[in-house]
């Protein structure tokens, strides 16, 4: 049972936080150690599916095809154990913050991590539906629980455009059960070149997945809605959600379509369209967690490229490409959240001098920053350069030139923010209390931070500074998440042929599903 344990323990502990609700102490022990937990046997599991061998369990000893299948290869072990060190970091900063201060927020992360790892575990259709809104429903009440008015409205639009993908996704899942009489992965491996009614339903699925992705043109939802939680919650839900919705079309399309060329043309515009899109869209906000969250359109782009130009050198280049967003965007939505939470807002006009003031905290934005980017030594240079490679090599000449091209405009958005929030001047004095006073009377629609910023104006709490206000130092506590992934960065940067190799065994396993399918199906 040691995979479907990374579904019920997360569960089991999130009903014992709720029963230690009154300590926050005895919550924070509880939720770490079952975070860690997952995290050393993702990491032991995966040493046993490095090679590309594939360990599957039948839920109650059911037959194949009966019973509800966990499966875990290379890619799917590589994925839940960067997930699992992402909850552990943005559990982190959330205690560091005070998020935490909420008794519901851990059994909340827990449930949710919960669905996360089964849906990169399950080899079902139905059950991927149904740990998608195992996660989905604690994030809904993680994005909007404050009751502050920005948050209920950012809620309001995610749970509304999620219900309706839900929905989408449900009857997708039973059109193809109509069609193909199953919906187990393995019994689907290649159902959909076999039947076009097949491939009409499961082109529902991927419509679905792609939109919980945040793919073009129904990405707009995602920067409505993350820039409008609490940072750790933005850091933890780009971390992971959209990943599912990235996950799931790359297995599908892989083992129910066996990357049928036929398509590849219609994703090539998909995909170019989403990396234009959301790095324009970075361009024109002025808010910190605004641009990252249009960028993570943008790079969702990027990592569903090798699409496109289906094949191993592709694959292994998309998932590399998954790995470092993942460690990248965080940290660079913590660096920025530690500048906010100092600083009493997430507004570029109203912050400047942070690198100056923080060395430290300019330093560990630069190098996430510049690995976004694609500069090297960092991950995000093998990255692109990988992506751009099995892009020249299948002749996908337009893709490698988009490649490059968005990779300029994505160095534009993140000057913005540095020269806004880290090498600029501070900001006037004056200026900053005419916002001060504004946002008390009626707080700014565009700023995420702003229904908190009137709070503290009315009732300022010792150790945070009031907006406008950057006197004092940022502690040191509250940079080191987001250092240990810029740290992270690196390592992936300079070791990257162990993590290629990862990629490339998992890519392999995509590209030629056979041995996943039969564990599946077997008994």
């Amino acid at each position: 049972m040691l995979l479907p344990a990374a579904l019920w323990l997360p569960i089991l502990a999130a009903a014992a936080s709720l029963i230690l609700r009154r300590s926050k102490l005895a919550q924070r022990i509880a939720a770490t150690a079952v975070h860690l937990t997952i995290f050393i046997g993702a990491l032991y599991s995966f040493a046993l599916t490095r090679d590309g061998s594939v360990i599957a369990e039948q839920v109650s000893g059911w037959p194949g095809g009966v019973s509800i299948p966990f499966v875990m290869d290379t890619f799917a072990g590589l994925m839940v154990a960067v997930a699992a060190l992402m909850v552990l970091v943005c559990s982190f900063f959330a205690m560091t913050t005070g998020d935490d201060e909420d008794p519901y927020f851990h059994p909340l992360v827990l449930i949710l991590s919960g669905g996360v790892y089964g849906a990169f575990l399950t080899g079902d259709l139905f059950n991927l539906f149904v740990m998608i809104e195992v996660a989905l429903i604690p994030s809904y009440v993680l994005l909007s629980r404050s009751g502050r008015a920005t948050q209920m409205n950012a809620g309001r639009i995610y749970f509304a455009v999620n219900l309706l993908v839900s929905a989408m996704l449900l009857a997708g899942v039973g059109l193809v059960y109509g069609t193909a009489g199953t919906v187990n992965l393995g019994e689907l491996a290649g159902a959909a070149q076999e039947s076009t009614a097949t491939a009409l339903a499961m082109g529902i699925v991927l419509l679905a997945l792609g939109a919980k992705a945040a793919l073009v043109p129904v990405h707009t939802w995602l920067p409505r809605s993350y820039p409008f939680a609490s940072v750790a919650v933005s850091a933890l839900l780009s971390g992971l959600l959209t990943k599912i919705g990235v996950y799931g079309i790359f297995r599908i399309y892989s083992v129910v379509y066996n990357g049928d060329a036929s398509l590849q043309w219609l994703w090539l515009i998909v995909l170019l369209a989403t990396m234009t899109v959301g790095v324009f869209g970075a361009l024109g906000e002025n808010g910190m967690r605004s641009i990252l969250s249009f960028h993570m359109t943008s790079q969702v782009g990027y990592i569903l490229l090798p699409l496109a130009f289906f094949g191993p050198l592709g694959l292994t280049a998309g998932i590399f490409y998954m790995v470092h967003h993942i460690i990248v965007k965080a940290a660079l939505f913590l660096a920025c959240g530690a500048v906010e939470h100092h600083a009493g807002t997430g507004k570029l006009s109203q912050l400047g001098g942070y690198a100056r003031r923080e060395p430290v905290l300019g330093l560990v934005f630069l190098i996430a920053a510049l690995s976004l980017v694609g500069v090297p030594p960092f991950s995000g240079f093998i990255a692109k350069m990988s992506l751009i490679l099995a892009a020249l090599e299948s002749e996908a000449y337009i893709a490698a030139a988009f490649a490059v091209l968005i990779s300029l405009f994505t160095l534009l958005s993140m000057l913005k923010i540095w020269n806004g929030a880290f090498w600029g001047a501070d900001p006037d004095p004056v200026r900053s209390d005419t916002h001060q006073a504004t946002s008390a009377i009626m707080p700014d629609r565009t700023d995420p931070g702003s229904d908190r910023l009137r709070t503290r104006v009315k009732h300022p709490r010792g150790g945070k500074n009031k907006p406008g206000d950057h006197g004092g130092r940022v502690p040191r506590r509250l940079i080191a998440p987001a250092a240990t992934l810029a740290l992270l960065t690196i390592c992936i940067g300079l070791g990257a042929d162990v993590v290629l190799g990862l990629a490339e065994t998992a890519a392999q396993g995509l590209s030629n599903p056979e041995a996943y399918t039969q564990a599946v199906v077997s008994p």
